[in-house]
This record gives structure tokens, sequence and C-alpha cells, in this order.
């Protein structure tokens, strides 16, 4: 949220209060707000239903905690058809670089001297029919038949012992190369897969407090909706909003006396942040009397000993 939405949050309710407070009272100048913490909003992973809520609104937490459950049933199985995947793939590169088995060279031998005898057949019967074609014993067709099978089984002969060969010189580089990216895709698909589902249980970003949890346990909650919001850093700061006329003479770094409501204590803080922009209403819409009821949205850093306050309290700053 920008400051000037955070500006635009102050309930227009409070706006006359809030500008009284800010007039001049024996020769100080004063600005209302509120004490406030980092807010850490933690959104969904997923459009899946919430199926544990472990920590209470409240909690102290650390880093790391596990503050949301989502389903993930369907997503376990897509992590084991991943792993499923990348196991088929690192069997097919290992027995791509282990080569052919003695069995498997054995078979393609077998094929070429089955192969071998065959042509041998085939070549000694188209002998014969030649000699009886010139007796005229049989016709021509039949010795084109035995033609058409001699060519046939030396193609066969050819294509059994180029297997062989295959067999016995291993697979090419670029097979391996093949083999190697499926194997690397595989793995970056697991990865991914198994982020998917670590990202189904929200954890905690940083230590702090729980304080809201916007779901109930059983709803599907869309995609990026806060699950979780977390009040976090080592104390609270002062968010107040500073008067227009007030706001030439500070400087960030500088000395802001901070009051609570409802006790006497008093804390030196720094200002630490101005905003750039009034709030409320464009300085190009009022008159040069008006300006004065413009202010600027501002945080103040307090000092250690504020570190046990409570946020949400009503604060009254003195500016310098």
């Amino acid at each position: 949220m920008t400051p000037i939405l955070k500006a635009m949050a102050v309930p227009a309710l409070l706006l006359p209060m809030l500008m009284q407070s800010c007039e001049p009272k024996d020769g100080e100048v004063v600005a209302l707000g509120v004490l406030m913490r980092e807010r850490v909003v933690l959104t969904a992973t997923a459009n899946a239903i919430i199926t544990e809520l472990p920590v209470a609104e409240g909690h102290a937490v650390a880093a790391g905690d596990v503050l949301v459950q989502l389903e993930n049933a369907v997503q376990k199985a897509n992590l084991q058809l991943a792993s499923a995947r990348l196991s088929e793939a690192e069997a097919d590169l290992q027995r791509v670089r282990s080569g052919a088995r003695d069995q498997e060279v054995a078979i393609a031998e077998a094929r070429v001297r089955g192969a071998h005898a065959v042509y041998e057949e085939a070549e000694t019967t188209l002998d014969r029919n030649r000699r009886l074609l010139e007796s005229g014993t049989i016709t021509q067709a039949r010795l084109d038949q035995d033609i058409a099978r001699r060519d046939t089984s030396l193609a066969e002969l050819t294509s059994a012992e180029q297997a062989l060969a295959e067999i016995r010189e291993g697979a090419r580089e670029e097979d391996i190369q093949i083999a190697t990216a499926h194997v690397e895709a595989a793995h970056a698909e697991v990865a991914a897969e198994r982020t998917r589902l670590e990202d189904l249980t929200i954890r905690a970003s940083r230590d702090g407090m729980l304080d809201s949890l916007p779901w109930n346990l059983g709803e599907r909650v869309p995609f990026g909706s806060p699950v979780a919001v977390l009040l976090t850093g080592e104390r609270p700061h002062a968010r107040i909003y500073i008067p227009e006329p007030a706001r030439v003479g500070l400087a960030i770094g500088a000395p802001v006396m901070v009051r609570l409501d409802g006790t006497e204590a008093v804390f030196e803080g720094r200002l630490r942040w101005i905003s750039n922009e009034s709030a409320f209403t464009p300085y190009y819409a009022l008159s040069q009397n008006q300006r004065s009821r413009l202010v600027f949205l501002a945080e103040v850093a307090l000092p250690p000993e504020a570190a046990e306050l409570p946020v949400g309290v009503p604060v009254t700053a003195t500016l310098p």
C-alpha cells in the first residue's frame, strides 16, 4: 500500500480531531498518530483448500514456522510422476552408455548367420534355374521370381550385418548427449514440482507475531489472496500525520517526542521517513488559507525501551 493510500485509510470522523490536535499549543507543534509494526503479508500460492492452521492468531512465530497448510495431494502425485520420469531417463542414459550386452551381440550374430544362409540358398537356386531355363524346363517368370528372392535375401543379410556392426561399435556421442539432456530436463521438472509442493506450505518468512488469519480451516482460497499477516521488527514505530506548516522545518533524523495515550511515558524518537505528497486533499484544490490543513504521513523510529509497546495505541508527537 502506498503512503497516500495509507493516509486515506484514516476514518473521515477522525479528521476534525486530527486537525484540531495539530494546532500549536504553548509554542509547540503536535501531530497525532498511532503505534505500528512492519507488516508481512503471506499470500496463497495456489487456488486450494486450507487443510491446517497450526498456529493461532496472536502467537509469536519464528522464521520457518508453518502458518497455513494448503491441500497438496494432487501436487504430491505430480512430484511422484516427475520422479518416475527422471528414473526412466536415468535408466535410458545408463543403457546408452553401457552399450549392448553379450546376449544382444550373440543374437545379432545369429541373425547374420541366418540371413547369410538364406542368401546362399537363394543364390544356389538361381544358378540351378538358369540352366533349367536354357533346357526349357522352367519359364522366364519362374526365373524372375528366383532373382527377386535372391535380391531380398541379400538386402536382409546386409541389414543384419549393419545392425551387428552398430551394436559392436556402441552408442554415438550424439545419442549420449540426447539421453543426458533428457536426464537434465527430468531433474529440472522434479525440482519445479518439489518447489510447487513446498510452496503449498505457507511458512513465516521472519520472526514476529501472527496478527491475522483471514481465512478459516476448510475454505478454498484463491491464488494470491492473503492467508497470514505477520507483525515483525524489533520494536514498533509511530506513524504520525505532520501538519503542513511544520513540514518545511523537518528533516530525516530530526528528534520527535512521542507520548502514548493512557500513560505519562515519553519516548524520544527519530523521524525516519516523510511522505513527499500531502494527504486527503490535492494541494492545487486548496486556497492559501486552507493549505494549513494538509498533513504529511511520516514515521518515527522509537528507542529500544519501546519494544514491548502494543501496536494500535494512539500517540501524540511533539515536533521540533
